[in-house]
């Protein structure tokens, strides 16, 4: 993965936890990792503790974003939950998985 798209993934979880925070969710965890996979954002609302991936892309030119969210990727995601969930307490919440996508059209840097 090349620095531009490094730079784009991190804008859309940027953007993507701005907008969980928005509609009043919790971000409990931010690119939580372990050896089974990674989660961009876990967060809560009521009583339900989400795993998110975010996707984020220039176009639809090569499909949309949760597209790109593959059955292995899922996989990993799942299993990465459940070590999450083996850390943390959350009992009696329910578990769900988002994709989140986020489309950018420009990004411009621009030393001044």
């Amino acid at each position: 993965m090349g620095i531009e798209n490094k730079v784009l993934g991190s804008l859309g979880e940027n953007f993507a936890e701005e907008y969980l925070i928005q509609d009043e969710y919790e971000i409990i965890a931010r690119n939580y990792r372990c050896k089974s996979g990674e989660i961009d954002i876990i967060a809560t609302k009521n009583r339900t503790l989400y795993f998110v991936e975010v996707k984020t892309r220039r176009s639809k030119t090569f499909g949309s974003p949760a597209e790109a969210v593959t059955q292995k990727k899922q996989l990993h995601m799942r299993r990465a939950a459940a070590s999450f969930l083996q850390e943390e307490q959350f009992r009696g919440y329910s578990v769900e998985f988002k994709v989140i996508e986020v489309f950018v059209n420009v990004i411009d840097d621009v030393i001044i």
